[in-house]
């Protein structure tokens, strides 16, 4: 549960930078250390994921990819904005199953000891 959580704050501040980063775009002011960052940032998640989610941590490096394109600046952070979306998502489905097994797992050694 440690590991959704340090992912799901790490996903917040990546999530506030691209938003950042959309937001100098739009100003038309350079955004590359946001690019810099996030580009940083991304495998940082990743890794941390991998060992017990490796389908979020893929998700994580697609979008990763995704920032890379040579495509125009607003196409980057329409993907950066979707990456985001779908990793936030699989974050939340991953938690909520991660508390269902836990409930489950104590709710039988508790009737185990009762016995």
């Amino acid at each position: 549960m440690k590991t959704l959580d340090d992912a799901v704050t790490a996903l917040q501040r990546i999530n506030g930078l691209v938003e950042h980063y959309a937001l100098s775009i739009k100003n038309n002011r350079p955004g590359s250390t946001f690019l810099s960052n996030i580009r940083r940032q991304l495998p940082a998640l990743s890794e941390m994921l991998k060992a017990q989610f490796g389908m979020i941590a893929d998700q994580v490096m697609q979008t990763n990819l995704a920032s890379s394109r040579g495509a125009s600046e607003q196409m980057r952070v329409r993907a950066l904005r979707e990456g985001v979306a779908q990793v936030k998502a699989a974050l939340e489905i991953a938690i909520v199953h991660v508390k269902d097994k836990h409930e489950f797992v104590e709710g039988k050694e508790q009737k185990k000891a009762a016995s």
